[in-house]
């Protein structure tokens, strides 16, 4: 059937990014050609005019992305070539560690084209792995719905739920041994991935893999050297680390509307030329894996300048989730 010949030519593309790592031209090449295929199948593009395409999708705290934005995602190139790696090197090893087992894939916000169930399945037995699917936005689990029915890959799939990974509750969560949460944007903004891993990942065993294992926000001192092009860089501080959030708060009470402050003493930064501090994205998807700064949407620095001489000796960062999940700072 001609669904099969497009899953092993998708499986042939995919291979391709994975080897060619290397080589952005050839990654962007074979998603471009992937990314054909599933706009054929599903019939959206990522670039619709339809006003309910555009629109994120609020959540309990934060919001999902629009259909449009979703189904972009596979187009972020490193981005998607980075975690379809990781993801197949976790699988791999949690059949090392546990032998004969079905290995069970917690996907939470797999969007319109559910990329790391459609890339990834092809390259094992159904026998071997399965997978629950979650995303809040009905048509986009449609979507996802369809595209693995026509691929032929629906025998991978135990579940599909249409729910809010926010406040939902995992049915047999015992049973799984990794959680998929592509559910987050540069900066941890507007996106719930920092609420849905507060509220999925205690559900689980302690020994399950998180993809992407972690997200740390880091504030950088930048040197400009009177706005010449040499520019010195220091780290100051790590402004959110979420897996350390996430151990520091009791997992029996509510997720909170905010983080603990973070407060900067920007007198012992010496500040005797023009300066600016840069607020870094780094993502950690798995082992020695990570998204590095400019390689992906979710890696763009922003910069926020400091004036010299300053009347204020504190710059102070507070992560909020609600009303909306944002980081915000203020000079003291």
């Amino acid at each position: 059937m001609i669904e099969n010949k497009i899953l092993t030519e998708i499986k042939k593309l995919t291979s391709a990014i994975i080897e060619t790592s290397s080589n952005l031209n050839e990654i962007k090449k074979n998603l471009d050609k992937i990314h054909n295929h599933f706009k054929n199948i599903t019939e959206i593009s990522g670039f619709d005019f339809k006003v309910e395409y555009l629109a994120a999708i609020p959540a309990e705290k934060g919001k999902a992305l629009g259909l449009n934005y979703a189904a972009q995602c596979l187009l972020d190139y490193k981005r998607t070539e980075k975690f379809l790696k990781a993801i197949i090197l976790a699988i791999k090893e949690k059949q090392k560690d546990n032998p004969g087992e079905i290995i069970n894939i917690f996907y939470a916000g797999c969007g319109p084209y559910a990329p790391f169930i459609t890339l990834v399945a092809p390259f094992f037995n159904s026998n071997e792995i399965q997978f629950c699917l979650l995303d809040i936005n009905k048509t986009s689990l449609e979507s996802a719905k369809k595209l693995i029915n026509s691929l032929e890959l629906s025998n991978y799939v135990k579940e599909f739920y249409l729910a809010d990974a926010v406040t939902f509750k995992i049915p047999n969560p015992d049973t799984f041994h990794i959680l998929i949460s592509e559910t987050l944007d540069a900066l941890l903004f507007r996106e719930s991935y920092v609420p849905i891993i507060f509220n999925l990942l205690p559900q689980f065993p302690k020994n399950i893999t998180l993809i992407p294992e972690n997200v740390c926000l880091n504030l950088n001192l930048l040197s400009n050297f009177e706005k010449s092009s040499k520019c010195t860089e220091y780290k100051i501080e790590t402004i959110l680390n979420v897996q350390e959030a996430l151990l520091s708060r009791k997992h029996n009470l509510a997720i909170p509307s905010q983080l603990s402050d973070k407060k900067i003493n920007l007198s012992t930064l010496k500040i005797d030329h023009s300066k600016s501090v840069l607020l870094d994205t780094r993502v950690h998807i798995y082992k020695d894996i990570w998204l590095n700064r400019n390689e992906s949407s979710l890696t763009i620095p922003v910069e926020i300048e400091l004036k010299e001489p300053s009347e204020n000796n504190f710059i102070v960062f507070t992560y909020f989730l609600t009303p909306n999940i944002e980081l915000r700072y203020r000079f003291e």
